[in-house]
């Protein structure tokens, strides 16, 4: 597989859908073992697009992998972070941003 369809499909095409993915189930309060089986679902999908269009190697497991680690942490950073700006818009006398990826208590 090349740079430029890395690139392109991986992280621009299934980087965004999982950028969605993990915002969708962040905001419908599911828990965060969900991003990672909804990530490998899209894995999959990558590497049959991959293979399909490209003509790359469908069984690489090794691909496989790497772009599956790639999408679910996209997922997963979409998630935290509207977890954490969802929870510091529902509970502003509780929490305050503290960072991008967390939150903390108000204390007075």
């Amino acid at each position: 597989m090349s740079i430029p369809v890395f690139i392109g499909v991986t992280l621009i095409l299934f980087g965004g859908a999982a950028y969605m993915m993990g915002q969708a189930i962040s905001i419908t309060w599911r828990p965060v073992f969900h991003v990672v089986a909804y990530g490998l679902l899209l894995g999959a999908a990558d590497r049959f697009i991959i293979f399909a269009l490209f003509g790359g190697e469908l069984t690489s497991l090794v691909g496989y992998l790497f772009d599956t680690t790639v999408i679910t942490a996209i997922g997963l950073m979409a998630f935290r972070i509207t977890r954490v700006s969802r929870m510091i818009s529902q509970y502003p006398w509780l929490y305050r941003r503290s960072s991008l990826f967390s939150w903390a208590e108000i204390r007075e």
